[in-house]
Order: structure tokens, then sequence, then C-alpha cells
């Protein structure tokens, strides 16, 4: 069964420069226990993708198209339908647990807050089960009288994770859970992620630059460019045998485990994700694309099939499925 269902998704953002698309038709579908990785770079709309399911963006932000969230339409509930959905729901783990996290709270209580506004339970179960939480994540249970600045970077991002799951979510969006942590404890955190979804049969939308994290810890992973999904299939499949030109660099910006040669000598991507203001015409990547060709400026993309259940908005997958008869 879909457990959430992104039609048509659109966010636009209101500037003194104008309207600029953050994302553009995004269409996806996760299903009840799956897990599905988001990639790009840094602005390429990952995030307001994920801000605008749970409806977080700022008033500045028009969001158009449909979020189907088992079956119900999100865009269309009232506020206090949306109260009950986050947390109860659905729930999402910021990038940058510090920040996210009350200064002057005690982490126990913060852990037990959303539990007591969304459970008819008492002050001492919802303390109870804070602990538990925190012994779930990997933390003593002493911790829950500690404040935030007398823990380390990995394990308040392990109190964001235990709060995430406090209300028993059916869906865990995961915003670059790891970033600024070493990479041990990146690993340690992800594992971590992925042991719990396992074991609570949660829907989890993970979301990263880092392509080799998401073929690692997702099912299926969808690429990311100007706001649009240029390609998206089987996580390992995708990071292995790239069908877009974009997906293929960035697989190719991490060196693999047992290859000397990516390692030595990772290959990057020159330029940047192009001005949402001024996007380029037909594929928005052909200005930093190898394989462009002469028609890229003025064709019209969409994602096409391009085998094992997976797709990619590139005119050569287009030309290839022509030439298979498809």
């Amino acid at each position: 069964m879909s457990l959430l269902e992104l039609r048509d998704l659109a966010v636009t953002y209101r500037s003194a420069r104008g309207r600029i698309p953050a994302v553009r038709g995004v269409s996806l579908r996760l299903d009840e226990g799956e897990s599905l990785g988001i990639a790009g770079e840094s602005g390429c709309g990952k995030s307001s993708l994920a801000l605008a399911i749970l409806r977080l963006l700022p008033h500045t932000a028009k969001v158009t198209g449909e979020v189907r969230f088992s079956d119900e339409e999100l865009l269309a509930a009232t506020w206090g339908r949306m109260r009950a959905v986050r947390w109860a729901g659905a729930s999402i783990v910021f990038q940058g647990a510090q920040h996210s996290l009350n200064a002057v709270h005690r982490i126990g209580a913060q852990i037990a807050e959303p539990i007591l506004l969304h459970s008819k339970v008492t002050p001492t179960t919802a303390a109870k089960r804070a602990t538990e939480l925190l012994e779930q994540v990997g933390l003593p249970a002493a911790r829950a009288r500690a404040y935030p600045h007398e823990l380390s970077g990995g394990q308040r991002q392990r109190v964001m994770i235990a709060m995430a799951l406090a209300c028993s979510p059916q869906l865990i969006l995961a915003d670059e859970p790891t970033t600024g942590l070493d990479v041990m404890i990146q690993a340690q955190v992800m594992r971590l992620i992925g042991d719990l979804v396992a074991d609570h049969g949660i829907g989890l939308m993970l979301i990263s630059h880092d392509l080799s994290v998401l073929a690692a810890s997702c099912q299926r992973v969808a690429v990311m460019y100007a706001g649009t999904i240029v390609e998206e299939g089987p996580a390992q499949q995708v990071f292995d045998a790239p069908r877009h030109p974009y997906t293929e660099a960035l697989a190719a910006a991490f060196p693999k485990v047992g290859d000397p040669a990516s390692r030595l000598a990772p290959r990057g991507l020159g330029g940047d994700p192009p001005d949402p203001t001024e996007l380029p015409t037909g594929c928005a990547f052909h200005p930093r694309c190898a394989a462009a060709v002469e028609e890229c400026p003025s064709a019209s993309v969409e994602l096409w099939p391009a085998g094992d259940g997976r797709s990619a908005a590139c005119v050569h997958v287009r030309d290839a499925l022509s030439k298979a008869g498809g």
C-alpha cells in the first residue's frame, strides 16, 4: 500500500528577485516500510521537497500539486489536522541537531513533549517513554537529564532520532541527518536509522548529497537536479550503473571502497546548479553535461523508462528506448 504519494508537487518562493521555483513538478511514491533516498547537490530542491510534505515552509512559499499521506490529501488539510499528522503520523529529523534542540531544556523533557501533546499519558509515563527511546538509540537513560551542549554531535543526532520516533510515526523524513559528523559517527547514525526503520516497519525518506550513502541505506533512490527528478530506480543499481549524466557525476564524486583508482582520483563536476530564476531551456543540466548534444537546449525532457524499474530524464535514454522499440 502507498504510504506517501507526491503528484506534480511544485514549490515556488516569493522574493525581491521575483518568483523562485525550488521544486518543479515532482511525482514520487513511497510504500509502507520502504526506504527512498533523495540525492542531489545543495540548491536542487531536496529540503524544500521534504518541508513541503509536512507544510513546514515559510509563508513566502506557494505549494501546488498533491501530497497524499495514507490516502489523505495533506495540502488540503486544516492546520489542526496537520498538527495531528506531525509527530504522530510523520516526523522529521533535521540536519544540525544543535540548532533544532532547545538549549535551555533537558533532553528528556524535549523528547517527552510530543508524547504529552499527542498521547493521553501522564508526565511520569512520558518521561519513562523518553528514557526508553534514549536507550533504543544507544544512549544511557541518565542522559535524559543532560542539556544539548553536554552531548557530542553524534549523541545530539541520536536524540533527534529518538524524538522522531516518540509518537510511533508511520513515516520519517530525514534531511541530511549526518551533516557535520565524522565518518565513524556517520556510519553509526546511518546504521541506527536503518535498523530502527526495519524493526518498526516505518517508511523512510532520506535526503543526502552523498549518493553512496543512499545506495547503502535505501531500497530506491530519486536524483534531483534544478528542482526536478532526473533519475529514479533501485538504489544500488542507480549508483553502480547510472543512466543520467548527472547521476553518473554524483556517483563518480565519491571514492568506491576497493577501487584505488577512484580513491586516488575521484571525479567531480564543474560549475554549480543553475540559478532557479534563470533556468536553462530544455534539459536544465545541459550546460554542465559532457554528453550534451545539439538538441538538449531545446528538447522537451521527461522521465523515460530505463529498464529494471528505472527511469531517467535524458535524451540518450529516450533514443535507446526508441531503438529498442519502446
